[in-house]
């Protein structure tokens, strides 16, 4: 069945085979966002950190041009029925400010998407000190440092602390402190993501799940959709629901980003252009 409007909606997070845990072409996702009546795709794909930081998850360094060169070649094989678009998704700790604002700066990138990777390593030896609250409440304190960075037009993921020992997740124990982290989410002005793979997590909802979304619509935040794709068939998956979950908390517009500007979409019209019929895995 058609979509019955045009296409207007993006897929905001997507990966490539570069971070050593996803698998298709670019071509196969740009196939897939067609099929789905998607306008675009922004390739988002794990950042290089320095000094082989969590190499086993990410591009490295050296890379880069090379991840650079394979969205380009996307973009023009694809450029008459698919906005294919270069982003990032970099990670923040307050240990790679001065990495991040040399990298993005080394691209003309679309779109950067800031994660806070809990599960991480690196991450986890640094600030897991064995006090569970503490710790998911450092979580939410940096996703609020990222934002206000200004590195960042978008914030990824922003509960995925909850998978770490997930049976003890308890969203009103740490809503007081997310109340304040948003709240500095807010003032900086930097938008949030629904993420859908959350569905396919620990914790079988939406990062995040709708009791921070609905504390995000209170403070006015801007979300952004995205599938986190790291097979082709997930490029888009779960749109149609997530925009029946905003609609129903009281978004009106969902956002995109393209060069680094936001643009809202109402959604209706979002919801309307999407075509239904799930591409076979």
């Amino acid at each position: 069945m058609p979509p019955s409007t045009s296409p207007i909606l993006y897929e905001s997070h997507m990966h490539t085979e570069l971070c050593k845990h996803s698998k298709g072409t670019p071509d196969e996702y740009a196939a897939v966002a067609v099929a789905r009546g998607l306008k675009g795709m922004t390739v988002t794909c794990h950042c290089p950190l320095p000094d082989g930081i969590n190499a086993v998850a990410r591009m490295a360094p050296e890379e880069m041009a090379t991840y650079v060169e394979l969205v380009a070649a996307t973009t023009a094989r694809w450029r008459e029925r698919l906005d294919v678009r270069l982003g990032l998704e970099s990670d923040y700790a307050p240990q790679f400010t001065g990495w991040l604002e040399r990298l993005h700066a080394s691209e003309n990138f679309s779109y950067i998407l800031g994660s806070v990777h809990p599960h991480a390593g690196y991450y986890r030896k640094r600030y897991e000190t064995g006090d569970l609250l503490e710790f998911r409440r450092t979580y939410f304190t940096h996703l609020a440092d990222a934002a206000e960075t200004g590195l960042f037009d978008c914030l990824s993921h922003p509960d995925l602390v909850k998978n770490i020992q997930a049976k003890k997740w308890n969203f009103e124990a740490v809503r007081p402190h997310v109340a304040r982290c948003l709240d500095r989410i807010a003032h900086a002005g930097t938008a949030m993501e629904l993420n859908t793979s959350g569905l396919y997590k620990t914790v079988r909802e939406y990062n995040p799940g709708r009791s921070q979304l609905e504390m995000m619509y209170e403070r006015g935040i801007p979300v952004v959709l995205g599938a986190d794709a790291h097979q082709a068939h997930r490029v888009g998956d779960q749109f149609p629901e997530a925009l029946d979950l905003l609609a129903d908390i009281g978004y009106r517009t969902v956002s995109i980003f393209r060069d680094r500007r936001r643009e809202e979409i109402a959604i209706d019209r979002a919801r309307a252009s999407l075509v239904l019929t799930a591409p076979t895995p």
